[in-house]
Formats: structure tokens, sequence, C-alpha cells
């Protein structure tokens, strides 16, 4: 008789926490390197200020954690809560990321393969999730480009 050990997961609940959370941190720097005048208000063409694309990827984020928690995924008001204030983003954001280590591995392993309507489509919870992390990256991405645009040093993107 062959015994055959099953392979262990690729990622799981805590490697997948970990890796959000490092682009969180990342993400935060960017945030924080803008000059203060800046974040809401520089844009390059028909883009939006990185302040108000931190704001969506901060509801995104909160709508992700919310739909993972309860199985629902409400349209965010991309309108409310949105302030031109680093400070308060930041606040948010901070809150965020502490509830995300608090409720995060709360999450029903089972939950991550079932199918889930959001706002944006049907789709796994665990697309879901990752499709939430893309969006950071995508935005932060847009901020790396107009730090450099207004010749500030962008966070090393490895260094989450």
């Amino acid at each position: 008789m062959t015994q055959t050990a099953s392979a262990p997961a690729l990622l799981t609940p805590e490697d997948l926490l970990s890796h959000w959370q490092g682009h969180r941190r990342l993400t935060r720097r960017v945030i924080e390197a803008f000059p203060e005048d800046q974040l809401f208000s520089f844009a390059i063409g028909s883009m939006r200020p990185f302040g108000v694309m931190a704001w969506e990827i901060h509801q995104v984020s909160e709508l992700t954690l919310t739909g993972l928690l309860s199985g629902e995924w409400a349209m965010p008001q991309w309108r409310d809560g949105v302030a031109s204030n680093r400070r308060e983003l930041l606040h948010v954001w901070d809150a965020l990321t502490a509830q995300l280590d608090r409720e995060f591995l709360k999450v029903d392993p089972a939950f991550y393969t079932q199918q889930h309507s959001l706002p944006w489509g049907e789709m796994p919870g665990w697309v879901a999730t990752i499709y939430c992390i893309d969006n950071e990256i995508h935005h932060r991405g847009e901020g790396y480009v107009y730090l450099r645009a207004l010749g500030t040093e962008p966070p090393a993107f490895y260094e989450r």
C-alpha cells in the first residue's frame, strides 16, 4: 500500500492576510510620500488625484472584508466619507488595517470557493479578495507615476 501525502495549501488564509497587509503598508507609505497640498489635487490628464484613488482603495477593501465576513456585497457610496484630508484618510486606513488583523482569519475557508455577486460581477470569494488587492496595486502604480512627476521618489515597491 502506497501512502501519498496531501500537498499543502498553496496559500493559507494567514499568508493571504500577510500579503494583503504588506500591500496596505506600502500604499500607506505612498499616501504619506505625497506633498500635503498635492495628494487631493495633483492629477495627470483625466486621471483622478491619488487621494481620491486611495479612498477608493479603502472603500473596496472595506467592502471586500464585509462581504467575506457577511456575504453582503453592497455597492459602495463612492462619494460618502471622502475627505480631502490626509489625516482623516490615514485614520480610517489604519482602523481598517487593524480590523483586517482582527477579523480576516474569521472568514470560513469554504466561503472562498463559493460564488458571490459583487457590484462588478460574479466571482468566488478568493477572486474577490485578489481583485481587491489588484485594484490597490493598480492605483498605487498611478500614485508612483504622480510622485515621479512631482519629483518625489516613491517608496520601493518591493518593501512591503
